[in-house]
């Protein structure tokens, strides 16, 4: 079943040096096995960024949340604060568009029995 992980950072840093840090480590995220993509996002109001990965199994977002690469994410932004949530994918509401293809559902999954 594909999965969501979304990650709020609360950080100091300017947005500048924030997409600098961003910019830096996507070779790196490109790399990890079972992350189809990610999003990144940053909140108008407060200059909160996120990233919102979306995998093809619950298995390859454990094993990314126990890689260094990971762990490494509050350091690389001066993280004051860093909330992680995941989730399961329910159905998208366009199959076959967006970050996760038609072979990463079950029929359950993409709104269709």
């Amino acid at each position: 079943m594909p999965a969501i992980l979304f990650v709020r950072i609360e950080s100091a840093l300017d947005s500048e040096e924030l997409l600098v840090r961003a910019r830096e480590r996507l070779p790196q995220f490109r790399k990890v096995p079972g992350l189809v993509q990610k999003i990144y996002g940053k909140d108008p109001v407060t200059g909160d960024v996120c990233g919102i990965y979306f995998f093809d199994t619950r298995q390859a977002l454990a094993e990314f949340r126990d890689s260094d690469l990971a762990k490494t994410i509050p350091d690389a932004y001066e993280a004051s604060e860093v909330r992680r949530e995941t989730f399961d994918v329910l159905f998208p509401l366009h199959p076959g568009q967006g970050p996760l293809r038609q072979e990463h559902l079950q029929p359950s999954e993409n709104g269709s029995s």
